[in-house]
């Protein structure tokens, strides 16, 4: 479940501003980032969606969870704190919403923070044959990851170092 709050901004400045560019989301981060940790929240992800009209800011409690009405107040704050940011001179809709259920780790270190998290992994090179597992990461030390997954009716441990892994993600158990 990914939680959105959107709202769409239209500023008012005489300034004509033709594209975003990758200064503009530098100047935004350093705008919001004081408004997130004064709320308790992290940035997970900001960027531009669609034609550039659309700021999605994903954010993210300290443990990792989010909910609707934090994503609420965290958008008020945040659509405040952006009236003020003069790279955002034309009408952009704002959209603050967790980094969703099953969102790509970014960083590794995310992992260590996790109680057992559920992930997808898909490796660089094969272990027992095979290249993606999906299970529970039972540890994780140093660059040692140590994964419990199901092979059929079978529950079996994987260990590999971190530097193999290609992809991540949280996953969902069914």
């Amino acid at each position: 479940m990914i939680l959105l709050l959107t709202e769409t901004r239209s500023a008012m400045r005489s300034l004509c501003y033709s594209g975003r560019t990758m200064e503009s989301l530098d100047t935004i981060k350093e705008r919001i980032i004081p408004v997130l940790e004064a709320c308790d929240v992290r940035l997970y992800e900001l960027k531009w969606l669609g034609n550039e009209s659309t700021l999605q800011i994903a954010i993210t409690k300290q443990d990792g969870t989010m909910d609707l009405d934090t994503c609420a107040e965290v958008s008020e704050k945040l659509s405040e704190a952006l009236d003020q940011c003069e790279s955002l001179n034309t009408a952009y809709t704002l959209e603050v919403c967790s980094p969703g259920a099953e969102r790509e780790i970014h960083d590794l270190n995310e992992l260590k923070t996790m109680t057992n998290p559920y992930v997808f992994v898909r490796l660089k090179h094969p272990v027992r044959k095979l290249m993606e597992f999906k299970g529970e990461i039972v540890s994780y030390e140093d660059t040692l990851i140590k994964l419990s997954y199901r092979d059929k009716a079978a529950v079996r441990t994987i260990e590999f170092d971190d530097s193999e892994i290609e992809f991540i993600r949280l996953a969902v158990r069914i």
